[in-house]
């Protein structure tokens, strides 16, 4: 009896645990500046999102994502090292004239003016993007380290961290 009380009370706790993570996701925005001399039509922004990991005494990390397949096909992954990693991808028809670049703007609607972790060029008809940690402190003053940088469902995603 108190085993079936248990399993019934487990799926709707996991339920909203699982609902939760996702209502925690920040979101971030780009905003798309084109170039001087770029005539062709560039996405207005970008929107990318970022989630904190549960925490791990000691560390903390989050797991991001920026949307290129909203604005490109055949996205990959060029280069990946400790500190960062770059996806390039083939602009949609719609944006593949747009000369232009891209940084953080806003993160939950607030604005974001520091240094900008995460910049994306467009040009000559691919997009790429480029996750750089170098240079972003840790609590503890070391750098943030880029602990994943691939594709997941077509998508760049990302893990980073530090020290706490």
């Amino acid at each position: 009896m108190n085993l079936t009380r248990s399993l019934l009370w487990a799926i709707p706790f996991s339920v909203l645990t699982s609902l939760g993570s996702a209502a925690l996701a920040t979101t971030i925005e780009l905003e798309v500046l084109p170039t001087l001399t770029s005539g062709g039509t560039c996405p207005e922004q970008l929107i990318a999102h970022e989630t904190l990991r549960p925490y791990v005494e000691g560390s903390y990390s989050r797991d991001g994502m920026i949307k290129l397949r909203d604005i490109a096909t055949n996205v990959r992954v060029v280069t990946t090292d400790a500190f960062s990693t770059t996806w390039t991808a083939t602009l949609k028809p719609e944006f593949r004239d747009c000369e232009g670049s891209a940084i953080i703007t806003r993160i939950d609607d607030e604005a974001f003016t520091t240094h900008s972790y995460l910049q994306v060029q467009l040009a000559d008809g691919e997009v790429t993007a480029v996750l750089d940690m170098t240079g972003i402190p840790d609590a503890n003053g070391y750098t943030s380290t880029l602990l994943f940088g691939g594709l997941r469902e077509g998508n760049p995603r990302w893990t980073w961290g530090g020290s706490d």
